[in-house]
């Protein structure tokens, strides 16, 4: 991956990310964040056939590419955190959250959850200039 500061007004912002031998950055996941969860799980099977597992520390694995194509992207249903109680996040996959992190403070993100890690991946979480929460993930 190739990162490229800026200068100057985000008029002016050049691209930051360029594409790197895994391609462009893409939606791998997504969280909905609810004061009750355990609601937001039923509104979902229900409305959308969701499949939903069983609570995991809080955490309520979504599956929702299973069908004919597996098209679609998975996620999970939790209670949102005390800085961000409600609401939905993507989740991107980048080649390296560190060098992410550093490129999208230098446009005007703010992280709110460090690089954290998993099994699997590790994940960070931050909002973006204009308020909008996301996370990343990179793979181990």
């Amino acid at each position: 991956m190739v990162l490229q500061m800026y200068t100057g007004s985000t008029a002016n912002m050049k691209l930051a990310y360029r594409v790197g031998e895994k391609g462009m950055a893409k939606v791998v996941g997504f969280e909905i964040s609810s004061q009750e969860p355990e609601k937001a799980v039923e509104f979902y099977r229900r409305v959308f056939g969701w499949e939903i597992a069983e609570s995991n520390w809080g955490y309520w694995p979504v599956a929702s590419e299973i069908g004919k194509d597996d098209s679609g992207i998975s996620g999970g249903i939790s209670k949102g955190p005390g800085d961000f109680p409600h609401g939905t996040r993507i989740q991107i996959e980048v080649e390296s959250i560190d060098e992410t992190l550093s490129v999208a403070q230098k446009c005007g993100a703010m992280v709110v959850r460090e690089k954290m890690e998993f099994d699997t991946f590790f994940l960070a979480y931050l909002v973006d200039p204009t308020g909008v929460g996301l996370g990343l993930i990179e793979k181990r």
